[in-house]
């Protein structure tokens, strides 16, 4: 964000959540589930672009910033990439493993002057993308307070 502050760019910041990892871990055990969310990191990295960002915030949280967006339009079809690469099954020691994700997208400067505000407002908007049943992402609006 402080590079985008410098060149004044818009980035955008993608909070994703992945959906049934509980289920996993409660089935096959926590390392199985900590080899899947080393693959989700895998799957994140190659979606992404050299100059993007990609992190485990903890549990079966990440976020991606995507630098230089000129039309957040652009941030949509990277969490429409995403969200299709995630429900592709994984394979875990041999166990087929299915899980998807809800992703929150919040726009810097719009939706937040710094890190604190901008993942606040990508995680309400990611738990409006878990409402959605015909979507897996959400682009965050003023309206949406908590």
């Amino acid at each position: 964000m402080s590079r985008a502050h410098r060149h004044k760019t818009q980035c955008a910041l993608l909070f994703i959540d992945l959906d049934k990892f509980k289920p996993v871990n409660d089935q096959y055990g926590h390392a199985i589930g900590d080899e899947l969310l080393k693959q989700v990191a895998l799957r994140l990295s190659s979606s992404s672009r050299e100059s993007d960002t990609v992190g485990r915030l903890g549990g079966d949280e990440f976020v991606m910033i995507v630098e230089d967006l000129n039309d957040p339009d652009y941030a949509t079809q990277i969490a429409e990439k995403i969200a299709h690469q995630l429900q592709q099954p994984f394979t875990v020691n041999e166990q087929p493993i299915t899980v998807g994700c809800s992703i929150g997208i919040a726009v810097y400067p719009i939706d937040g002057k710094d890190d604190v505000e901008l993942i606040r407002a990508a995680d309400i908007a990611m738990y409006a993308a878990k409402g959605k049943p015909d979507t897996h992402y959400y682009l965050y609006s003023g309206q949406q307070k908590n």
